[in-house]
């Protein structure tokens, strides 16, 4: 291995906007027991790297930011048996730091890449993907003949779970702004699409469901959709909130859920779902399978050099990104 004591990395020192990421030199420590020196050659981009970079789930600082990459394993330390060096790996987990050339890692949290999935396509899915995979078979296990409204529909977890949600046999219902987001979200499986700028959602899940409503709602919106989404549920249907890209969730009276229906209310995290290696690695063998199949495609709309990472902020926060988006390292 070419010793690589400095290492080009994305960093903040204190929060605020995408003015505060720098494009630094951070030395390399070789791994220690149990961990992996990865050189990175795809990362991943998400919401939650938003949060972090303006405080909302605070980090102490200065620090890296991103929670997903795939790449090649250069050093192990002493007791790592999961992988070796030369292995193609790729993960999504915490702590956050993958916005960087090389990383330390726990080797417990990276996944071996089957020879059928690229680089690319590996830092595009795994915290997508393995969203996907968790709230469709774990947190609501979506059944063939469900109706299903999936906010955000033409995001990066969007798009993938309607696919995954068409392929279990379910009937999506999506919502996205605009035209375009729409056919997106129509073209990767859901059967029909609100536009939320134009049209009031909960009348149209009413009117597609017959007045019953859905049994369940996945909401990655958060303040702007938390209480419409409760209005689309049926009775003892359930409310998955996994995150708020358009501000934080307000106080929710626990009196409305059974006002509403006895319906359930929970916030999910990839990070609870997969914290055991186990779980971990069946996640990304379902999503490996799935993509494998050809039933779920990995849409990578956006890819930026990794030096440009506050750029390509701005664009997700602004909603121009559709699909997955990638750095290039």
């Amino acid at each position: 291995m070419t010793e690589s004591p400095v290492n080009k990395v994305i960093r903040i020192h204190q929060t605020g906007g995408p003015e505060q990421m720098r494009w630094e030199d951070v030395e390399v420590p070789p791994p220690a027991a149990g961990q992996a020196l990865v050189r990175h050659t795809a990362v991943g981009l998400n919401y939650i790297d938003v949060y972090h970079r303006t405080g909302l789930y605070p980090l102490p600082l200065p620090a890296g930011l991103g929670l997903e990459a795939a790449g090649v394993v250069e050093a192990v330390g002493p007791e790592v048996t999961e992988i070796r060096p030369g292995d193609r790996v790729a993960y999504a987990s915490p702590p956050t730091g993958a916005y960087a050339e090389r990383r330390v890692i726990a080797a417990s949290r990276l996944v071996p890449l089957p020879p059928e999935i690229a680089d690319r396509q590996a830092a595009a899915m795994m915290l997508q993907g393995m969203t996907a995979q968790y709230l469709l078979r774990s947190t609501y296990r979506v059944q063939p003949g469900d109706t299903i409204l999936f906010h955000a529909a033409a995001g990066g977890v969007g798009l993938i779970a309607c696919q995954w949600a068409k392929h279990l046999g379910a009937r999506v219902i999506g919502t996205a702004g605009g035209p375009e987001k729409m056919a997106l979200a129509k073209a990767h499986g859901a059967d029909h699409v609100i536009d939320y700028t134009k049209e009031d959602f909960v009348a149209r899940v009413r009117e597609l469901t017959d007045g019953k409503g859905v049994p369940v709602v996945y909401d990655s919106v958060g303040k702007d959709t938390v209480f419409k989404s409760l209005d689309c549920l049926r009775p003892r249907g359930i409310l998955v909130s996994f995150g708020q890209s358009s501000g934080a969730l307000p106080p929710l009276d626990t009196g409305l859920l059974a006002a509403k229906g006895s319906l359930y209310f929970t916030r999910p995290s990839l990070m609870t779902y997969t914290a055991e290696r186990v779980d971990l690695v069946a996640s990304a063998a379902e999503l490996f399978e799935v993509v494998k199949s050809g039933a779920v495609k990995i849409e990578i709309n956006q890819t930026y050099p990794l030096s440009e990472a506050a750029q390509a902020h701005r664009d997700l926060e602004a909603r121009k990104t559709t699909g997955s988006t990638i750095f290039l390292v």
